[in-house]
């Protein structure tokens, strides 16, 4: 691999979005998870500014449940956000009246299937990488972290693997990672004791994963079983331990709590 000081912003961004997010079933219900607001932006807006901010302008978001309100809401994102006069009739225009702000974004929104599971939503989607793109950034449409996407990239290019995912301490409910060095070794579903690690997302993925484990076929599997389990085994799985803020969204209460983080000016992922 190049090892130049890393840029991210030459890589894209993929964002899995296309879940019924079950656990948040009272908001979901209305809207996908990603789409699910904190302050007056949805969650996935936040998780894409946030790479924004370190130079990603190429998103892929990889859609299923509800992919109208994806399409709404990007397809009028200018109206949503400032004052506009609009002519009505045969010859009908619109002015904006206020620039549209900072975000000078590439954003494909493809259809990866209601039920398609995550492995087969990377598959489907990395039809829209640039053929330049050896390596992309993945990560869930449900969660943000303070996380240094620079170390992140430069740690992925040190490890010269397939994968590098970002290891984040969880509030206990998940399963663990099972680390050796800078590797993944093998994966804990929900332990007493380990090292006290889980995938937060935030990851990076070089191209060749896709087709030694997501392979034509055998793809439409869960990324985080086969796959993972598979690429881990083989010693294809860095990591990239995150001790700072990092926060999914999978319950009111985790909704409730990143809304009164970003309303009180003091959430660790705004920039």
């Amino acid at each position: 691999m190049n090892q130049k000081t890393p840029n991210p912003g030459e890589l894209p961004l993929m964002i899995l979005c296309g879940g019924k997010g079950t656990r948040l079933r009272d908001v979901t219900e209305l809207l996908p998870k990603p789409m699910v607001p904190i302050g007056e932006q949805p969650i996935v807006w936040h998780i894409m500014r946030y790479f924004a901010h370190f130079g990603v302008r190429r998103f892929i978001l990889c859609l299923g449940y509800k992919r109208e309100e994806f399409i709404d809401y990007f397809l009028n994102y200018r109206a949503r956000n400032c004052d506009f006069t609009i002519q009505l009739g045969k010859r009908g225009n619109i002015v904006y009246h206020q620039p549209t702000g900072e975000e000078d974004w590439s954003v494909t929104l493809a259809d990866t299937g209601l039920e398609t599971m995550t492995g087969g939503r990377v598959r489907r989607a990395a039809r829209y990488l640039a053929p330049g793109d050896r390596e992309f950034f993945l990560t869930y449409g449900d969660g943000v972290a303070d996380l240094d996407l620079n170390r992140l990239l430069a740690q992925h290019r040190r490890a010269g693997k397939l994968l590098t995912v970002s290891a984040v301490h969880p509030e206990g409910r998940f399963g663990e990672l099972e680390l050796a060095g800078d590797l993944v070794a093998g994966f804990a579903e929900k332990p007493p004791q380990l090292d006290g690690y889980i995938n937060g997302g935030f990851m990076v993925m070089r191209r060749e994963f896709l087709e030694r484990y997501l392979e034509l076929g055998e793809g439409d599997d869960y990324l985080e079983n086969r796959p993972m389990r598979r690429a881990a085994q083989d010693g294809e799985m860095a990591v990239y331990r995150h001790d700072g803020f990092w926060q999914c969204m999978d319950t009111p209460r985790e909704h409730q709590l990143l809304n009164e983080l970003w309303k009180s000016g003091r959430a660790p992922w705004r920039v």
